[in-house]
């Protein structure tokens, strides 16, 4: 009886922190990038991350928090699957550098080489069962594992990315793992993000350049670069039906780190 009096009330506690997200969800909808990140950081003070793949919304991001004059008030971090693209390591150097702070690296346990040892081989070479395990653990475990005690995290999700993206709250609580998930530039497309950084002499991975629409981990699978009139995340994951490396979903649909729904 007790306990089913104590889950009734988590249960109450959790329904009621989550509409008062939504809430703050739809003041905040139309507002401006900086205003959403204003919010997170006075209500989630020295708790607060943003998850930097130095792609062009995670620059963006940094260079407005450095306007802001509290980017200090942020924990940056980075995930290293030890497959990263070479031009997004030199990316990070050049950014660190401009805006004067430094990433935290978060990596998995087992280097890229111990991986191979350890399961015979290249994951992704196994389809899509193979790609969904590389991802839970170069990806989605040590990102849960350094989440763990803070507050809110600060991601570049944007509504345009893929279908599983387009209904993007801007503030939502993040079941998964369990803290408050913002995405302040849900809203912007493509042409709103590049202006920022041509105007604003934001530092971007050149890959963008040589037609890669979205970048990640740089294997013969993760990442190629798109063609004209695809989609500008086709290039991740091509011809796997797959659209996301599991940190991104949410915690009631994933069934296990290696499950095949990440």
């Amino acid at each position: 009886m007790a306990d089913t009096i104590v889950e009734q009330e988590h249960e109450a506690a959790a329904a009621e922190r989550d509409a008062k997200l939504a809430a703050v969800a739809g003041q905040l909808d139309e507002a401006p990038p900086q205003d959403i990140l204003r919010w997170v950081l006075d209500h989630h003070p020295g708790t607060t991350s943003l998850a930097c793949s130095f792609g062009m919304q995670s620059v963006v991001l940094l260079h407005m928090l450095h306007e802001m004059n509290r980017l200090d008030e942020v924990e940056v971090f980075y995930l290293d699957t030890g497959v990263l693209f070479q031009e997004t390591h030199q990316t990070r150097l050049r950014i660190q550098a401009k805006y004067s702070f430094q990433a935290v690296r978060v990596a998995p346990e087992l280097t890229w080489e111990e991986q191979q040892a350890k399961y015979g081989g290249h994951l992704y070479e196994r389809g899509a069962d193979g790609v969904n395990q590389c991802c839970a653990i170069r990806k989605v475990e040590p990102m849960r594992n350094y989440l763990a005690d803070r507050g809110a995290w600060i991601t570049g999700m944007r509504r345009r990315h893929n279908d599983t993206r387009n209904r993007l709250p801007v503030v939502l609580w993040d079941q998964a793992n369990n803290l408050v998930k913002v995405n302040p530039v849900a809203a912007l497309d493509d042409a709103t993000l590049w202006g920022y950084i041509k105007a604003n002499d934001v530092p971007y991975n050149p890959l963008y350049d040589q037609g890669y629409g979205s970048i990640g981990c740089n294997t013969p699978v993760c990442t190629r670069p798109i063609k004209p009139g695809e989609d500008p995340r086709a290039g991740r994951w091509a011809g796997m039906g797959k659209t996301e490396c599991g940190i991104h979903v949410d915690g009631r649909s994933v069934r296990s780190l290696d499950s095949s729904q990440l």
